[in-house]
C-alpha cells in the first residue's frame, strides 16, 4: 500500500490588486465629488435665477447656498445609514448604493424645469431640496467607505499613503465639474447656458456613475472586515455600539476636521462668489469674468491635489497628529492674509488660491487614515462616517453662508472671514492637542 502526501501549497486567500484598490476609491470618490462640485458651481452661477429669482441678487444668492447646505444635513443621516449597512455588511456592497444614490440625484438635478415654469414655482425648488438632500446621503456613506476600502487593504506603514488616493478624488472631481462648466461657458452664450447648458453636467454624470460601478462591482471585501466575520464580532447595531464605546473620539474626529472643511468651502465657493462678483456692487467683490476665475480656482487645485499626494509620505515620516499641528498652525496664520492677498490683484489672488489649496491637500490628505484609526474595526465605517459628516454641519454646510453675510457685514471687505477661519483653526488645533497619535493602532484585528 503506498501513501501519498499533498506537497500542494494551501490556498491564497483572494485579494484586491493594489492597483484595482487605489483606481476603486480614487473613481468612486471622484465622481462623487464632481457631482457634489458640479451643485456647488451651479449654486453660484446659474442656481439663484433658475430656481430663486429675486429683485434682490444677495437674498437669490443667500437661498442657493441655503439648498448647497441642505446637502451637509443630510450627510451624518447618510453616514448612520450606509455605516450601519458598511459595519454590518461589508465595505463593498455599501460603496456600491451610495454611489448609486448621490449619482442619480445628480442626475435628476439635470432635468428639472425651472421655478418660472407654469406649475412649478414651489414644485421645482422643492424638489431640488430633496435631491440635494438624496446628494448628501449618498455622500455620507461614501467618504468613509472609500477611505476604509484604501487603508484596510494598505500594508503596513502604508496606510496614510494608500488613504490619498480616495482623497485625491475630491480635487480631480473639481477639475472635472468646473472644467465642463468652463468648456460650456465659452461655447455657448449667456441665454443658451442658462437655458439648458448648466444641465449637461449633471446629466454627464451618469456615465461615470456606470463606471464606478463596474470597478466597485469587482473588488472583494476588504480583511479587515472579513476578520470581524471571522470572529463573529459584527455589531447588531453600529451607530449604538459606537457611541457607547468611542463617543469620545466621535467628539475628537469632528473637531480635528472642522478647519479642513472650513478652508475647503471658502476656497471653493466662496472665492468664486466673491472674485466673480462686480467691483461696484454691494458687496464688492473682486469683478472678474467667470471664465477667468474658474481657470484661476483650477490652476489652485492642481495644487491641492499634488499636495494631497505628498501629504501621505509626511505623515507616515512625521506622524498624523504632528503632521496636522504644523498644517493646521498654517491655517490660522493663512487666515490673516486674507486682505493682503485679495488687495494684490491678479498676483496676489493667485497666491492666495495656491496656498490655501495647498493647505488643503496637506490638512485633506491624511484624513482618510487618521479618522478610521480612532474606531475599531466593527464599527469603524460608522464611527469615522459620522465624525467627518458631523463636522460638515459644523464647517462646510454654514461656511459659504457665513462668509458671504460676513463680507456683506465688512462692507466687501474679507477680513472678517479671513478672523473667521483662523477662529475654526484654533479650534481644531484645540482638538489636535489633546488627541493621541493614531500611526501604530492595531488596524486588522482592532474589535471593539
Amino acid at each position: 500500500m503506498t501513501t501519498t502526501t499533498d506537497t500542494s501549497a494551501p490556498p491564497v486567500a483572494p485579494s484586491n490588486s493594489r492597483g484595482r484598490v487605489i483606481f476603486a476609491s480614487l473613481i468612486g470618490t471622484s465622481i462623487e465629488f464632481y457631482d457634489f462640485y458640479a451643485y456647488a458651481t451651479a449654486a453660484v452661477l446659474v442656481f439663484p435665477t433658475v430656481f430663486f429669482a429675486s429683485e434682490d441678487p444677495t437674498y437669490a444668492l443667500l437661498q442657493s447656498f441655503a439648498v448647497f447646505g441642505v446637502a451637509f444635513v443630510a450627510r451624518p443621516v447618510g453616514s448612520v445609514l450606509f455605516g450601519h449597512f458598511g459595519d454590518r455588511v461589508g465595505r463593498k456592497g455599501t460603496l456600491v448604493a451610495s454611489l448609486l444614490t448621490m449619482g442619480v440625484a445628480t442626475f435628476l438635478i439635470g432635468v428639472l424645469p425651472p421655478s418660472s415654469t407654469p406649475g412649478w414655482a414651489i414644485l421645482s425648488p422643492a424638489l431640488l431640496v430633496l435631491m440635494r438632500f438624496c446628494q448628501g446621503l449618498g455622500l455620507g456613506g461614501e467618504w468613509s467607505g472609500a477611505a476604509l476600502l484604501a487603508t484596510e487593504n494598505a500594508p503596513e506603514g502604508k496606510r496614510a499613503v494608500w488613504g490619498t488616493f480616495p482623497q485625491l478624488g475630491a480635487p480631480i472631481g473639481f477639475i472635472l465639474a468646473n472644467t465642463v462648466f468652463l468648456v460650456l461657458a465659452e461655447t455657448l452664450d449667456a441665454a443658451q447656458f442658462q437655458a439648458w447648458g448648466w444641465r449637461v453636467p449633471f446629466l454627464a454624470s451618469a456615465v461615470l456613475v456606470i463606471v464606478g460601478l463596474w470597478v466597485r462591482l469587482r473588488l472583494i471585501e476588504t480583511p479587515a472586515f472579513q476578520k470581524v466575520v471571522e470572529a463573529e464580532a459584527v455589531a447588531k447595531v453600529p451607530v449604538a455600539r459606537v457611541f457607547r464605546v468611542s463617543w469620545r473620539q466621535i467628539v475628537s474626529g469632528t473637531f480635528i476636521m472642522l478647519a479642513t472643511y472650513v478652508l475647503f468651502y471658502l476656497m471653493t465657493t466662496f472665492t468664486l462668489t466673491y472674485g466673480t462678483a462686480a467691483d461696484d456692487a454691494s458687496p464688492a467683490g473682486l469683478g472678474y469674468e467667470r471664465t477667468d476665475f474658474l481657470i484661476m480656482l483650477i490652476v489652485g487645485v492642481v495644487f491641492f491635489g499634488g499636495f494631497t499626494l505628498a501629504s501621505g509620505p509626511m505623515a507616515e515620516r512625521f506622524g498624523r497628529r504632528r503632521h496636522l499641528l504644523w498644517t493646521t498652525v498654517a491655517i490660522a496664520v493663512f487666515g490673516a492674509l486674507f486682505v493682503p492677498l485679495f488687495s494684490g490683484g491678479t498676483v496676489g489672488v493667485m497666491a492666495l488660491l495656491v496656498v490655501g489649496f495647498s493647505l488643503m491637500g496637506l490638512t485633506f490628505g491624511p484624513m482618510a487614515a487618521v479618522l478610521p484609526e480612532l474606531f475599531p474595526a466593527n464599527v469603524r465605517y460608522t464611527g469615522s462616517a459620522v465624525a467627518y459628516n458631523v463636522s460638515s454641519i459644523l464647517g462646510a454646510a454654514v461656511a459659504p453662508f457665513i462668509a458671504v453675510w460676513l463680507w456683506t457685514l465688512a462692507d466687501g471687505s474679507t477680513v472678517l472671514v479671513g478672523v473667521y477661519l483662523s477662529a475654526m483653526a484654533v479650534i481644531t488645533l484645540v482638538a489636535l492637542l489633546v488627541s493621541k497619535e493614531t500611526k501604530d493602532v492595531a488596524y486588522s484585528d482592532y474589535v471593539s
